[in-house]
C-alpha cells in the first residue's frame, strides 16, 4: 500500500530506553494499517544522518511492514540547526524571527523536493562543446499550499526552490467555543491535476487539526496519500498521533 511522506522540525519525547534525537527536520512516512497508540522511537546508527521509526501498537502479534512504519528523517545541515535555534531563542526580534522562518523553509523545501522531483534528459550548448544534461521536467504537476496566516512567512522561498510551482492559499482557524478547524479562506482548485505533488506549509503543529482538516479537502479533491508532503517548523507528539491515524483510515 502507497504511504505518504511528511517533511517536519520537531522534537518527539522518547522513552526511557530510545537514544536522543536531535531537534531538526523531520521527514515521516505514514502507517496505512495498525491503529497508531504509544510511539516507540528506534534510531539509526548511520553516520551524519538520525532517522526514527515510530510504530504502532498492532492488534495481532506480528510486526509491522516496513512500508507500515512512520519514518523519522533528520537532515544534518548546520543551517537547519541554526535556524532552529534562532526561531527558538525567545530572545530573537521579530524582523529576524521572520527572516529565520522564511530561510527556514527554503532549506526545508529543498530537502523535501530532494527524492521527488522528476528529470528529463537533454542537450545543451556549453562554451566548449555540446552537453548532456538533465533538468526538472516541467511538465509534472507541483503545487505549493501555504496554511495563512503563518504559512505564508516558510513558504516565502518556496518560488526560488521551485520556480514552476502553483501556489495556492488556504486560511485555517480554530474555533475557540467548539475547538474545531474553520475554514475561512479556500483557494484550492475543484480538482488537481492527475499526479500533481503538493507540499502543504504549516510552521506549527500542535493538535494537528488544521492539517488533518487541510488534508481532507486535499483528499476530497482526489489527492493521494503519496503526493502529498508536510513542511513545519515544529510538531508535537498529538499531531502526529492524528497524521497517523487518518493514514490508517485510507
Amino acid at each position: 500500500m502507497a504511504s505518504s511522506r511528511v517533511i517536519f522540525n520537531l522534537t518527539l519525547p522518547f522513552p526511557s530506553d530510545a537514544p536522543p534525537i536531535p531537534s531538526t527536520c523531520h521527514s515521516l512516512s505514514l502507517s496505512h494499517s495498525s491503529l497508531f497508540t504509544t510511539p516507540k522511537i528506534v534510531c539509526s546508527s548511520a553516520p551524519r544522518r538520525t532517522c526514527g521509526v515510530v510504530y504502532s501498537h498492532m492488534t495481532m502479534e506480528e510486526k509491522l511492514p516496513a512500508e507500515n512504519r512512520m519514518l523519522v528523517y533528520v537532515p544534518p545541515h548546520p543551517l537547519i540547526k541554526h535556524w532552529v535555534s534562532v526561531l527558538r531563542n525567545e530572545q530573537t526580534p521579530c524582523p529576524i524571527f521572520r527572516n529565520a522562518l522564511a530561510e527556514l523553509g527554503r532549506l526545508l523545501m529543498y530537502e523535501a523536493a530532494r527524492d521527488w522531483l522528476p528529470t528529463v534528459s537533454g542537450e545543451i550548448q556549453s562554451p566548449l562543446a555540446v552537453a548532456s544534461v538533465e533538468f526538472i521536467d516541467p511538465r509534472e504537476p507541483l503545487a505549493i499550499i501555504p496554511i495563512l496566516r503563518a504559512g505564508l512567512a516558510l513558504a516565502e522561498h518556496a518560488s526560488s526552490v521551485l520556480p514552476a510551482t502553483k501556489t495556492y492559499h488556504l486560511g485555517i482557524s480554530r474555533n475557540e467555543e467548539t475547538l474545531q478547524p474553520t475554514i475561512y479562506l479556500n483557494k484550492l482548485p475543484e480538482k488537481f491535476a492527475d499526479g500533481c505533488k503538493i507540499f502543504v506549509v504549516d510552521p506549527m503543529l500542535a493538535t494537528g487539526g488544521t492539517m488533518v482538516a487541510a488534508l481532507n479537502l486535499l483528499k476530497d479533491r482526489g489527492v493521494d496519500n503519496k503526493h502529498i508532503k508536510v513542511i513545519s517548523a515544529v510538531a508535537a507528539p498529538p499531531a502526529l498521533q492524528k497524521l497517523s491515524f487518518m493514514s490508517i483510515l485510507e
